[in-house]
């Protein structure tokens, strides 16, 4: 990589282009599968679109399907662990 690029700056390299690529793959999504966003002149016509089904779609992805049925912590390992194992 040459002179100018230290192995310290290895790891903020690594987080920005994994920062990068993630906002690169929502704004790639948001245009092309969005209900809301119309790209083309057709579908820019219409005023309201009746897509409520295909706004349930796209909202329901499959990754906040499984977050829905995981339990809202963190790290649950160490929170069973600092609350203890009894139940009061």
């Amino acid at each position: 990589m040459g002179r100018w690029l230290k192995p310290e700056v290895y790891p903020l390299l690594g987080a920005m282009t994994f920062v990068t690529s993630m906002c690169l793959f929502q704004l790639t999504r948001n245009a092309f599968m969005n209900p809301d966003v119309r790209i083309n002149k057709a579908h820019r016509a219409s005023a309201v679109l009746e897509n409520a089904e295909e706004g349930q779609k796209y909202s329901r992805h499959g990754l906040r399907r499984f977050l829905l049925q995981r339990p809202p912590e963190v790290m649950p390992a160490i929170n069973t662990f600092f609350a203890g194992s009894r139940k009061e």
